[in-house]
């Protein structure tokens, strides 16, 4: 049958000819001229597809965009080219048959296939807002996007193509036009989404330039020396990536577990890399973790207190990230952190590294007198950096849930491994493999600086006895570097 008698009867209802579109467009898909019997190519039907399917493009596009995009009337312009394409085709199919039943045919069937393509889209998009896709779909699913957009229009060609019986030399011709065509308008459309993130070229206003140094100086004066004859514990935390506030969210939340619940107010530091917090926290730079460092050494007696220092950024080899624009700053390197932390004279250290490929921190990093965590192995991606989060998988593991119900570190970083290991399985996330190696004087005198650390959370002596309280003094023994454990109870 030719196009020329091809005839088209609407059905009584708009439901049933709303239903015999999609149907019809299903056949088309599989390449059956099927779609030719079920399609109902009225003009309410055509004025209806094209709103359903710009308003499905308009959501996902709304679905993709960045924080803080905007309407951008270009990328409406962008998407309405094809479909009016297709239009034009129609009309021309028209006159050429004769047969004006032919007008609407192609423009309804492409605008229901790609209301579809463009629901399912939207679907996968709101999906991977909330982290529910497993890993390998991220790379997968841009393709087979390109592939079901190409195969709507393609498929819409075979089936005119079998109906017209054109020669196959005439098919191959209009085939690779169609495509060099639909890839470049698809390129224009990726340049020109609907919804798109205006450049902002980023600027640092007058108060922050000078309030950085007060805030940093403020900052520094605020931590307390220790007290002689007992362990204390310092903190210092540092959120390296400024266009993410997973990070920042973390330091922050991590220094209040340790402020708060385990006792070292008075001896914190976080310096912060955030777009949104120049006037409120001192930014971290190499010269700032330098001279956080160089404080904290002064204010510690070497023997007797522990630094825990936590980095949390996105890394690659060596390199945990630093970045707050518009400042243009040197990444942090395993290499020159060694440095740093040696020339501080901190001597006892707890370090956790939560960035991807972190483990490649622990050779610079380890030594007799300190504890490397890291959130995964030297080769290995870590997960969890999104805006909508406010805690690295590794940091929700550790820091919110393995650390308030164990008291030693190891035990914490087992179970930590495991919770991260179960949710990365759960997402179909290739596994990051944390990494954890204690020092071998570290090893022995952990288990007295845990007590000191966790006992803060627990009821002292004097608060069940209200007569004594206890205190544990980690001394040197004669050799200098073996540390020795006293345990004194005074009697009020």
């Amino acid at each position: 049958m030719s196009l020329a008698s091809l005839k088209t009867v609407s059905l009584q209802r708009f439901s049933l000819n709303f239903a015999a579109n999609i149907i019809a467009t299903l056949w088309m898909l599989v390449g059956s001229t099927r779609a030719f019997s079920w399609v109902k190519p009225t003009f309410i039907q055509f004025a209806v597809f094209a709103l359903l399917a710009l308003g499905s493009n308009v959501l996902f596009s709304w679905l993709a965009a960045e924080s803080g995009s905007i309407f951008n009337e270009q990328g409406l312009v962008s998407y309405l080219i094809w479909p009016m394409i297709i239009l034009l085709s129609g009309i021309i199919l028209a006159r050429r048959a004769g047969n004006q039943a032919l007008v609407f045919v192609p423009v309804v069937l492409w605008l229901v296939a790609d209301t579809l393509s463009a629901l399912l889209q939207s679907l996968v998009q709101y999906l991977s807002s909330y982290g529910w896709l497993p890993n390998w779909s991220y790379s997968f699913l841009p393709v087979l996007f390109l592939v079901l957009f190409l195969w709507q229009t393609l498929a819409l060609m075979w089936i005119f193509f079998h109906r017209l019986r054109i020669p196959w030399w005439e098919r191959v011709i209009v085939l690779v036009g169609a495509v060099a065509l639909l890839t470049i308008w698809q390129r224009n459309v990726a340049d020109q989404p609907i919804f798109k993130q205006i450049p902002v070229e980023p600027v640092l206003e007058e108060a922050a330039l000078y309030e950085q140094p007060r805030l940093l100086q403020q900052a520094l004066n605020s931590i307390d020396p220790s007290t002689s004859g007992k362990t204390d514990w310092y903190f210092m935390g540092v959120a390296g990536f400024s266009d993410q506030n997973v990070f920042r969210s973390e330091i922050n939340k991590v220094r209040e577990l340790f402020d708060v619940r385990f006792g070292t107010s008075g001896h914190s530091l976080s310096l912060i890399n955030n777009t949104y917090s120049w006037m409120d926290e001192p930014i971290a730079t190499k010269t700032s973790i330098l001279r956080g460092l160089k404080r904290i050494g002064q204010q510690m007696n070497a023997d007797e207190d522990v630094l825990f220092l936590t980095l949390s950024s996105h890394g690659n080899e060596d390199i945990v990230q630093l970045a707050n624009p518009p400042i243009e700053m040197d990444n942090l390197d395993a290499t020159w952190l060694r440095e740093a932390l040696d020339a501080s004279g901190i001597r006892w250290r707890v370090i956790v590294v939560s960035a991807c490929y972190s483990g490649s921190f622990i050779d610079d990093l380890a030594s007799p007198t300190t504890v490397v965590i890291t959130a995964s192995a030297a080769d290995k991606a870590s997960f969890g950096c999104t805006n909508t989060a406010e805690m690295t998988y590794f940091g929700q593991a550790f820091f919110a849930e393995s650390l308030r119900s164990n008291t030693s570190f190891e035990t914490a970083f087992k179970d930590a491994r495991l919770r991260v290991s179960e949710r990365e399985s759960l997402m179909g996330f290739e596994p990051s493999e944390p990494q954890m190696v204690i020092g071998s004087l570290m090893e022995t005198a952990l288990p007295a600086f845990e007590q000191v650390l966790f006992d803060n959370t627990r009821p002292s002596v004097a608060s069940i006895t209200n007569e004594s309280d206890t205190a544990i003094n980690i001394v040197n023994n004669n050799d200098g570097n073996q540390p020795v454990v006293e345990t004194a109870i005074t009697t009020n």
